[in-house]
């Protein structure tokens, strides 16, 4: 990156030809440097909701009801006893009704059965991608050295498990209930045939139920249940014209971002934060074209091992803090070097002061092309 830049500089500074030719800047200015970049695919963000449980019905017995109403039943009517020869009465039996039947009524409750509802979550796209080695390039064009390749990146579908309503809710009904009572009582076969004397009626006071409102059914509607789902939409289609944007030529070559990490972590601390929102997030906010390059160093006490790991996941907390405030992953570039590009001679087994082994201790970041 560095040699390119500098035979790009060289080439703007010399002052012998005013150039508009294909793949370069146009109209340069003398002793400014600019940085090669792409429009980027633009996502519009949606939100699709998924019926997870369709609206079904729910259905409850209203218990029949009743009122108890008292009824006078005659069990031996007025008659006339004679004095000489008396009445003659017979005992005959009644069937009365005491209570009234109603309909039992049994609920079959609504059967679901599972499914599965595909939603394309990202459909497939493809686009061109420029890759580049100017380190390895033998030419002293560093276009030769480009190389566009068409990348496709395949469909995401998010499959969610939802319930589809096989049969729904019915009822039946059956008789059920229903009381009687046998009374006896006499009824008269002959009158007195000689002093009449008038004998009163006889009643029998008998509590009966009588059906007001039969058991009914009631029936309710319970809602669907639904779920969210974000899906992306492709709004505008970038592409691979090049976009030449003038930056501050130092911001080309390692810049030292002055954060600090807790002994041993990656975790980026609030102050860590600020310098990252001032130094990184107001730059590629103001030139969104941009892609920045993450390097973390560490080092030498601890294994190779472990200080690559270590400046890696470093690296890796810079990019994920800027992509939570919207700066798209494309951009971004995390790398851990770990111990390998000291900037002293505090190699292992070399004592050194705590000052010289923090000058090891580093983030950078610079500005790369796309």
């Amino acid at each position: 990156m560095r040699t390119r830049i500098l035979l790009l500089f060289l080439y703007l500074c010399s002052g012998l030809v005013v150039f508009a030719q294909d793949g370069l800047p146009p109209n340069p200015v003398p002793g400014k440097c600019y940085i090669r970049c792409i429009k980027e695919d633009k996502w519009r963000d949606e939100e699709k909701r998924v019926v997870t449980r369709p609206a079904y019905k729910q259905q409850e017995v209203v218990p029949a009801v009743y009122k108890d109403t008292v009824v006078q039943v005659l069990i031996k009517p007025a008659s006339k006893r004679y004095e000489f020869v008396p009445a003659v009465y017979k005992k005959v039996t009644e069937t009365i009704q005491t209570e009234e039947p109603y309909h039992q009524i049994t609920l079959v409750p609504a059967r679901f059965a599972p499914a599965m509802e595909e939603v394309v979550k990202q459909p497939a796209f493809g686009r061109f991608e420029q890759k580049s080695s100017v380190e390895n390039c033998k030419s002293k064009d560093p276009r030769d050295c480009m190389v566009l390749c068409y990348v496709e990146y395949p469909e995401q579908i998010s499959r969610i498990p939802i319930q589809r309503l096989e049969t729904d809710a019915t009822v039946t009904t059956e008789p059920k209930g229903g009381r009687t009572i046998t009374i006896t009582k006499e009824e008269l076969v002959a009158p007195p045939q000689v002093k009449e004397i008038e004998i009163p009626a006889e009643y029998r006071a008998v509590t009966r139920r009588v059906l007001v409102k039969d058991e009914t059914v009631r029936e309710t509607t319970v809602e669907a249940l639904y779920r969210i789902e974000k899906t992306r939409v492709l709004e505008d289609k970038g592409g691979m014209d090049p976009v030449w944007v003038e930056i501050d030529c130092k911001l080309t070559d390692p810049n030292v971002l002055p954060i600090f990490y807790e002994l041993g972590s990656a975790r980026l601390t609030p102050g860590s934060r600020s310098i990252i929102d001032e130094k990184l997030l107001a730059l590629m906010t103001e030139k969104p074209l941009i892609r920045i390059e993450i390097n973390a160093h560490t080092d030498a006490r601890g294994s190779n091992e472990y200080n690559m790991d270590l400046s890696q996941r470093r690296a890796q907390s810079v990019v994920d803090y800027l992509v939570s405030r919207g700066i798209s992953p494309a951009r971004l570039i995390a790398r851990g070097y770990g111990e390998s590009l000291l900037k002293n001679n505090c190699y292992d087994g070399v004592e050194c002061t705590e000052e010289q082994h923090a000058q090891n201790r580093r983030t950078e970041f610079r500005v790369v092309p796309f």
